[in-house]
């Protein structure tokens, strides 16, 4: 949703204030790619993975019994949330998966019927299915 010209102007305004303030800050605001933020945590998330395998490997060697399993299932957890934390921040990084958040969120969304949309409709696997269902039951 574009802005109004009040909401501009306002932008504007706060901008050169942050630039008149701070124009360091307001420098590497500006110039920062938030690939890069993405990027750092992939990085973050992969050094965890590597201590999740450290704790996994170290409670297989211990042998104090509970001690073993607690390490080792911690190294476990560790591992799957730093994988699902760098997929999360690998997904944002590259666009990938936010066709269905900008499209509403599926639920009752036909494929044929956009309502008159002008750009191509990208078509997943379920959606293509549901298409196939809905032409197999109306019989054409």
């Amino acid at each position: 949703m574009p802005l109004s010209e009040h909401e501009q102007r306002m932008l504007e305004q706060i901008e050169s204030a942050l630039y008149a303030e701070d124009p360091k800050f307001a420098h590497a605001v500006r110039s920062t790619s938030p690939q890069v933020h993405y990027k750092r945590r992939i990085v973050k998330a992969a050094f965890g993975f590597v201590v999740g395998v450290g704790a996994l490997m170290a409670g297989l060697v211990i042998n104090e019994g509970t001690v073993t399993i607690a390490v080792s299932v911690t190294g476990f957890l560790l591992m799957v949330v730093c994988c699902v934390w760098a997929l999360t921040s690998w997904k944002r990084m590259t666009g990938i998966g936010n066709e269905a958040a900008r499209g509403g969120g599926g639920g009752g969304r036909q494929v044929g019927g956009r309502g008159g949309s002008s750009r191509p409709a990208k078509t997943g696997f379920m959606d293509r299915m549901e298409e196939r269902w809905r032409r197999r039951t109306e019989g054409d």
